[in-house]
């Protein structure tokens, strides 16, 4: 009851202010598990090293109010190269770097443990997939302009 008065005298407030206002309706989502940011040129030239690979990477974000499973979760390219995740949770309103190279998996950082790098720098697909192979987000660039995308 009390909710109700408050979105009535918030819709009041602002139809007064000459704004119009949109109810939420009761099932929306709020949020989704998606590709954030792909940096697919890493910086220097030290082509090949450990440092340049982890410099190149996938950012995954949860803006959904609930941590989400990503276990068996896949995220490949164009080209098929495939990372599978292991026993892993994406806290809600975490995001999530996975890179090409090799270092210590954290909360917050994910690695492949490749020698030479996934992602293309003139275009190339990310794809995630859910464990069941269902597609949840893509993302894609084709401009040698930049080193990175934003999904």
């Amino acid at each position: 009851m009390l909710r109700s008065r408050v979105i009535a005298a918030a819709a009041v407030t602002a139809a007064a202010a000459g704004i119009a206002v949109a109810p939420t309706p009761a099932g929306a989502a709020t949020g989704s598990l998606h590709l954030y940011e792909i940096y697919y040129n890493s910086p220097g030239s030290d082509t090949g090293s450990v440092k340049s690979l982890d410099a190149e990477w996938v950012k995954i974000t949860n803006s959904t109010s609930k941590p989400v499973s990503l276990t068996k979760w896949t995220l490949t390219d164009a080209s098929r190269h495939v990372y599978t995740f292991g026993s892993f949770t994406l806290a809600a309103g975490r995001t999530v770097a996975v890179h090409t190279g090799k270092g210590t998996n954290t909360s917050t950082n994910r690695y492949q443990g490749r020698s030479w790098y996934v992602w293309n720098n003139d275009k190339d697909t990310a794809t995630l997939r859910k464990s069941t192979g269902a597609t949840v987000d893509t993302c894609s660039y084709n401009t040698t302009k930049f080193a990175y995308r934003w999904c």
